[in-house]
Order: C-alpha cells, then sequence, then structure tokens
C-alpha cells in the first residue's frame, strides 16, 4: 500500500511540474503569463460580449464598443487567463447540444425541481394544444445562456399531464423560474413566472438576474457597511463585492444561492457613495473588489493565479474556504480510486490477473472508505466537537489563502478541462511503473509472474473448485499465525473487506500428533503349568 502510495504523490508532483512547464512555454511564446492584465480597450467587440456573457452581465442596449468595454472594467479587472477560458467556454458550449430535461409529469417536476431546493431552474411550460413561448432555436440559446451558470433547464408539456397544469394554473405556455426563497439551507422554493412582453433570451435572462439577485444583500450607505462588516457568528464568513453596477453579476448571484447557509453574499453598491473614507478603514482602497472577509481576517479574490471572475474558479475557491461533507467525501472518493488503480501497473504477470487484483483493490478500498465514512459522519452530529470542526474549517481557510493552494487550484482546473491529457499523462505514469516495477523484480522473478493468462485461470479455476469442495484443506495453506498481517498491511485490508464464507475450526486439525499414545502388546499363551 506504501508504494501505491508513494507512486500517487509521485505522479501529483509531476502534474505539478507540467502545469508550471505549460505555463513557461506560453510565457515564452506570448511573453505574458495568465495573471497579466488585458485592456479591455483593445479587444473586439466580439470577445468583449464573451466576457460579459461569462460573467452574467446583460449588455442589451449597449451597441458601442467604448460602452461594453466600460461595463468589463466596471464588474472587475480581465487577467488574459479569464479571456481564455471565456473564449475556450463559449466553443465548447457552441459544439455541445440541448441538456435540458424533459419532465414526463407532476411528479417528476416535484422530484427534481419543488424537492431539490438547493440550485434554481428554467422550466419552459407547453400548453396543451399550444405552442411553446420560445422557439426550438432561441430556447437553445437560452439553455446555453444560463447552464454556464450552474441553472438547469427543462421543458414541462402539459399534453403529459394536463390535470396538473390546471392545478397550477398554466393556462397558456409560459416560462417558469425556480428560486429558493430563503437564505437557510433547504429552504422554500419558489415559483416565478415570466410576464415580460418581449421574448428574447436577452431579456429573459434579465429578468432572472434581477430575481436572483434580490437573495443577495445590497448596500447603499456606509453606515450600513459598516454594521455588515462588524463580526457575526451566525455569518462568519462573508463575500463582499464592491462595485458600480445596478445589480451584482449573475455568476456571483448564482454563487449565493449554490454557497446558502454556509457563506453570506453582500453587495455595496459604491455608485452613489458619499463617505469613501469608511471603505479605507476597512482596507479597501479599489473598486470593483471582490473580499472575502473570515474571522481570520480578509482576502482579496483576484490577486492570485487562477482566480478568474467565473463561476467555476469561484467556486472552487469557496468550496475550499468552506467545504461541505459531501465534498470532501468525492475527494476521498477520487483519491482512493486513484490509488486503487495504482495495482494495475504494480502487479506483474498475466494481463487476467492484473485486473483481477485490481477488481479486488477496488472493492477493498472502497468499501473501507465507506464503511470509514459512517462513523464520521455519526461524530459530526455530536455537539461536542462543534469546536472541533470550527478548528478544522480555520486551518482550510488559512491553507485555502496560500499561495501554493492557488496553483492546486489553478492546476484542478486547468486538469478538469482537459480531462484527456489527465488520463493520458496517468496512463504514461502507470507505465514507467509498470516498466520499473519489473526491473526492481528482474531478478527474483516467480513463476507466477511468467504464466500467461490461460494458466493463471486454470490455476485460479482449480484454486477455487478446491475451496469450494475442499474448505479445510484449502485453508490448511493459510498460515496459523497472523505474522504476514505486520509485513504486508494489504492482507489485513483484504481480511477486513471480505472475510471468510468458511468456518475455520477452532482446534487444530493436527491435533491427533500430539496426543499421548501407549504401545499395545498382545498377551501370549500363559507359560505357567498347565491347570485344569
Amino acid at each position: 500500500m506504501w508504494i501505491k502510495l508513494f507512486f500517487l504523490l509521485l505522479y501529483f508532483m509531476v502534474l505539478f511540474m507540467l502545469a508550471r512547464l505549460f505555463e513557461a512555454v506560453v510565457w515564452y511564446e506570448t511573453g505574458m503569463f495568465s495573471t497579466h492584465l488585458v485592456d479591455p480597450v483593445s479587444l473586439s467587440y466580439k470577445k468583449l460580449k464573451t466576457i460579459l456573457e461569462s460573467r452574467g452581465l446583460p449588455y442589451s442596449g449597449l451597441a458601442e464598443k467604448k460602452d461594453v468595454s466600460e461595463l468589463v472594467e466596471k464588474s472587475g479587472e480581465l487577467t488574459h487567463g479569464e479571456l481564455y477560458s471565456a473564449m475556450k467556454k463559449e466553443k465548447e458550449q457552441t459544439e455541445a447540444g440541448d441538456g435540458s430535461t424533459i419532465f414526463s409529469g407532476e411528479m417528476h417536476f416535484y422530484e427534481l425541481v419543488e424537492d431539490t431546493k438547493d440550485g434554481i431552474w428554467l422550466v419552459q411550460v407547453i400548453a396543451k394544444d399550444r405552442e411553446a413561448l420560445l422557439s426550438q432555436s432561441n430556447w437553445g440559446k437560452m439553455v446555453q445562456k444560463v447552464s454556464q451558470f450552474g441553472i438547469r433547464t427543462g421543458t414541462f408539456n402539459c399534453s403529459n399531464d394536463y390535470r396538473s397544469c390546471i392545478k397550477r394554473g398554466w393556462q397558456r405556455s409560459t416560462l417558469i423560474m425556480s428560486v429558493p426563497q430563503t437564505s437557510a439551507s433547504k429552504g422554500k422554493v419558489m415559483l416565478k413566472e415570466y410576464n415580460g412582453r418581449r421574448i428574447e433570451p436577452e431579456h429573459i435572462f434579465r429578468w432572472m438576474t434581477s430575481h436572483v439577485a434580490h437573495r443577495i444583500k445590497t448596500l447603499h450607505q456606509s453606515e450600513q457597511l459598516l454594521e455588515e462588516w462588524r463580526s457575526d457568528p451566525a455569518h462568519p464568513v462573508k463575500m463582499f463585492l464592491f462595485a458600480c453596477l445596478p445589480q451584482p453579476p449573475a455568476f456571483f448571484s448564482a454563487l449565493s444561492v449554490k454557497f446558502t447557509g454556509r457563506i453570506e453574499f453582500v453587495f455595496v453598491d459604491v455608485h452613489h457613495w458619499e463617505n469613501h473614507s469608511s471603505l479605507s478603514e476597512i482596507d479597501v482602497t479599489q473598486s470593483p473588489a471582490y473580499i472575502l472577509k473570515m474571522p481570520e481576517g480578509i482576502y482579496r479574490y483576484g490577486s492570485s493565479i487562477g482566480e478568474f471572475l467565473s463561476l467555476a474558479a469561484m467556486d472552487t475557491f469557496l468550496r475550499g474556504v468552506q467545504p461541505e461533507v459531501n465534498d470532501l467525501f468525492v475527494l476521498s472518493l477520487v483519491l482512493i480510486n486513484l490509488l486503487a488503480w495504482m495495482d494495475l501497473f504494480i502487479t506483474q504477470g498475466a494481463t487476467v490477473k492484473r485486473f483481477v487484483v485490481l477488481i479486488r483493490t477496488l472493492g477493498t478500498y472502497n468499501s473501507i472508505l465507506l464503511g470509514s465514512w459512517l462513523p464520521v459522519l455519526a461524530l459530526l452530529q455530536l455537539p461536542y466537537l462543534d469546536s472541533l470542526y470550527g478548528y478544522s474549517l480555520k486551518l482550510l481557510r488559512y491553507a485555502d489563502t496560500t499561495t501554493l493552494a492557488s496553483l492546486v487550484r489553478a492546476d484542478w482546473t486547468f486538469y478538469c478541462s482537459h480531462p484527456a491529457l489527465f488520463l493520458s499523462t496517468y496512463l504514461a505514469h502507470g507505465l514507467l511503473v509498470d516498466y520499473f516495477e519489473k526491473k526492481r523484480r528482474c531478478g527474483v522473478r516467480s513463476q507466477e509472474d511468467s504464466t500467461t493468462n490461460l494458466e493463471w485461470l486454470s490455476n485460479l479455476w482449480d484454486w477455487y473448485t478446491s475451496y469450494l469442495l475442499h474448505p479445510i484443506a484449502a485453508l490448511q495453506q493459510v498460515p496459523s499465525d497472523y505474522s504476514d498481517w505486520e509485513v504486508d498491511p494489504n492482507f489485513l485490508l483484504e481480511r477486513l473487506a471480505f472475510p471468510d464464507l468458511w468456518l475455520r475450526p477452532l482446534v487444530n486439525m493436527e491435533y491427533i500428533d500430539t496426543l499421548p499414545t501407549w504401545r499395545f502388546r498382545a498377551a501370549g499363551p500363559d507359560r505357567g503349568g498347565g491347570g485344569v
């Protein structure tokens, strides 16, 4: 197990160095890093619109390039990394198809929309024997526009469930938006119907963002800011946006829904700010600014590598600051499976043997992982461990605001957007591990390592049938003492995950050899004189 852990850590170091190599190549070719700022005036009108769409700012009515570039500047600084990420994401969305959900009826709609309570939905309701409010092309544009902010979409056709449409009052084709009503986690869901006259995607998106922005606390006066800036035990972590905008960007509003109950989002409108000295008191020297206020201090988002003004980048950052238990479980699940897949390359011998060992290792490690998380979840419910939980979050916040953590987040985002590169490097690393393992075992190559697939399967079948038909005889090959547990920790893990199906006898089967014996000697004829 330790050798697999060593190879996995070595693989992460290779990924880290490979990302730095890519940055050096980009710097050599372009003369700039991803953190270098871009002047919005130097960009084309199309690229400026792409940036506004990725940030979630409506730009309808802005025909001049100057107005569009000013809106980009007001929402935050633009870097080369964010520009590249936005252009790449726009290309991927164009190639991707419509991923909206088709609701089959009332229960399907209730389970996904009203019972989830942790996201935003946009549902197009098509009345019975009526046309849809949006055409197929406009609906596809709407799906692409809102999906980049984590907003899920679906279509409810009243022809499939006319009774539920009558009950809800959906007599005509319309659009329904589902938004959590309260700031508490898993709160009630509020359904809003679009009543606008214009049915263009841009106007519908503006209607959606205005409703979602109402969930964010908006401050217009310095007294409100100083009151909100004070320490609040109920909301120890707050995300502030200082900007001269009529409403916060859509990615900022969408994150407020995603982190409901964990992080409070506050929008400070400094457009008509009178007392700028209050900003200096809290160490805010420029606008726009994204400030994360924690009990440990403040952190300026956007000052490190990979911290773009987008939903994915800020979501990754905030997950490290205030993670959920599910985030930690998914991370541990990914790491434990990457560790288990190393067995495919470390194991030597036939190909079938490699995959059999891999399946056994995957089952063992995942069973132990699930079994380990059950007591952890039970302990987290105890009120006595609240202080320990608070100290753990404090440690995570300290670690997540370091430069090394920003590099790790940037690499995570990079490799997640290039899964083929991640898989190819893992395969190449595994082949190198296999090569070095063959070289290491060259002098002590066992007969089992040189068997073919058919020979190994034949031996496996012979052992299996012997185990079923003669369980006691097969178990005699297992050492009676447990000294192998200290030599190989995998033996203990296998015993915990896959216990024996046959009960071992508590008495040693060779006890007959240790019993006392007496020599039997037959009685001969009586040598005495014969008597009557």
